[in-house]
């Protein structure tokens, strides 16, 4: 990064040196031009009024002055009679640009290449009192030689300033740079360097909260999860042990043997749900996204809880209109019997639960109501957590591992659903899940998407569903 920055500091003096030069060139040639050219004008006049005071003899003293200014004299029909720069005849010069314009106004002037001296001259004519036009001329400066002359000035100054220069960025690159190698990155917000540098800061701030409240729930996940997978195996080992000690006596060996395969039940279902949230952090569904008819999912959820709502003495009841959403099947499976077990789990006896779906304002929703114990408003923000239980007195006599609620909110991500929750301690809960219509156009923009072309190449139903659907038609219409 120092490097880059000296060579662009570098690079910028060098392009600015090299703009000032040209622009300093452009004008110095302007201006050399310039004066020049007022200068010769003035010379013209001096030389026309010293000719008209002494006669055309006075010219012949120009033949041996090197003075570098050529002079012309000319009749006024154009014929040369002599030029100082040579002593042959010279072609008619009355169709020159300042000699037509001498003719006119009394002074001409011109600037083009000499035909005979092969060039740039300045050219200046002034019409004498006799009628002749005297004419004299400079060779003029050009760009490359005004730049030449310019040239050992500018580099000793190009020298000294990318010298200092040098010098300059790497002083300047080394302070630029030097508060990036002496951040805290673990502490960014402390750091006191650019201001633009801030937004990155809170970036990194948010990012250690972010690893840190992971790394804490990691610890307090692994620290559950030893826990809930160490009570049932206590229990399995110490009562295999009284069995294989021989404490046991004959007839209590069926309960012993009860309690056994109700914790390694209990262990084993444990272990599923452990396994179904670590598939879901990493991402790894598994399953297609399809249209999934909330209504007959719910309505089959519902005949699976009946026997444990019958055993609760609770009553479990459904309503509702079919209403379909995409996306994958099994999570909102999982999703509402976890919501719909729950309602039943904390209810009391004599308790009704009400599980309603269809479409509404905000969009599709799955609304469970129970009248069961309630959640404390301290408590309403953590149902979801790991291993988190309202009651845990509770908890123990009617089961569960504890991670039902993390599962449902991680299929609520991934099926672009919201949840809310409404509850009253002693009094009950209402747990909706809300997908959005604006989720719900997402949704269906993804399911466009991915659907595999027809035969025509539009996308639509698969070829395979697309042939059965034409078998089918056509046995109908056979029939």
């Amino acid at each position: 990064m120092k490097k880059r920055i000296q060579k662009s500091m570098i690079l910028v003096i060098a392009v600015t040196l090299i703009a000032a030069y040209t622009i300093t060139i452009l004008f110095a040639y302007s201006r050399i031009r310039d004066l020049a050219q007022e200068n010769i004008r003035h010379e013209a006049m001096y030389i026309a009024e010293a000719v008209n005071l002494s006669g055309e003899a006075y010219l012949q003293k120009f033949r041996s002055v090197e003075s570098g200014t050529r002079l012309t004299l000319i009749q006024k029909d154009g014929q040369v009679l002599y030029d100082t720069e040579t002593s042959q005849a010279l072609e008619n010069h009355l169709q020159r640009p300042e000699v037509q314009e001498a003719l006119k106004s009394g002074v001409g002037t011109s600037i083009r290449r000499s035909d005979t001296l092969g060039v740039e001259m300045y050219y200046c004519a002034v019409l004498l009192d006799s009628g002749n036009i005297i004419r004299i001329s400079k060779e003029q400066a050009t760009v490359l030689y005004t730049a030449l002359e310019l040239l050992p000035v500018m580099l000793a100054i190009a020298a000294v300033m990318l010298i200092a220069a040098s010098l300059l960025a790497r002083r300047s690159a080394d302070a630029l740079v030097r508060p990036f190698n002496t951040l805290d990155l673990d502490h960014p917000l402390n750091n006191d360097v650019y201001e633009e540098l801030h937004p990155l800061l809170l970036r990194i701030d948010e990012s250690n909260r972010a690893k840190e409240a992971a790394a804490r729930s990691r610890q307090e996940f692994s620290a559950n999860v030893s826990h809930e997978l160490k009570t049932p195996l206590t229990s399995i080992s110490g009562y295999a042990e009284i069995m294989a000690n021989g404490l046991v006596q004959p007839k209590d060996i069926p309960e012993f043997a009860s309690r056994i395969q109700s914790e390694a039940s209990r262990l084993l279902t444990l272990i599923d749900d452990i396994m179904k949230l670590s598939k879901l952090d990493e991402g790894e569904i598994g399953q297609q996204k399809e249209d999934v008819d909330l209504f007959s999912l719910s309505r089959d959820i519902c005949s699976r809880l009946t026997p444990r709502a019958r055993d609760m003495n609770v009553h479990l009841a459904m309503s509702g209109e079919p209403c379909t959403v995409y996306g994958v099947r099994q999570l909102w499976d999982e999703m509402i019997y976890n919501i719909t077990e729950n309602a039943i789990k904390y209810n009391r006896k004599g308790g009704r639960v009400d599980l309603w779906v269809g479409k509404t304002l905000q969009g599709t929703k799955v609304i469970v109501t129970d009248t069961g114990i309630g959640i404390p408003k301290e408590d309403a923000d953590r149902i979801f957590e790991r291993f988190y239980r309202v009651d845990k007195s509770h908890s123990k006599e009617i089961g569960g591992t504890g991670l039902g609620l993390s599962i449902v909110k991680h299929g609520a991500i991934i099926n672009g659903a919201k949840i809310h929750v409404d509850s009253m301690l002693g009094k009950g809960t209402r747990m909706e899940l809300i997908v959005p219509p604006e989720e719900e156009k997402k949704r269906e923009e993804e399911k466009k998407a991915s659907a595999p072309l027809d035969e025509e190449g539009e996308k639509g139903e698969s070829r395979p569903a697309a042939q059965g659907q034409k078998r089918q038609e056509k046995t109908e219409e056979e029939k």
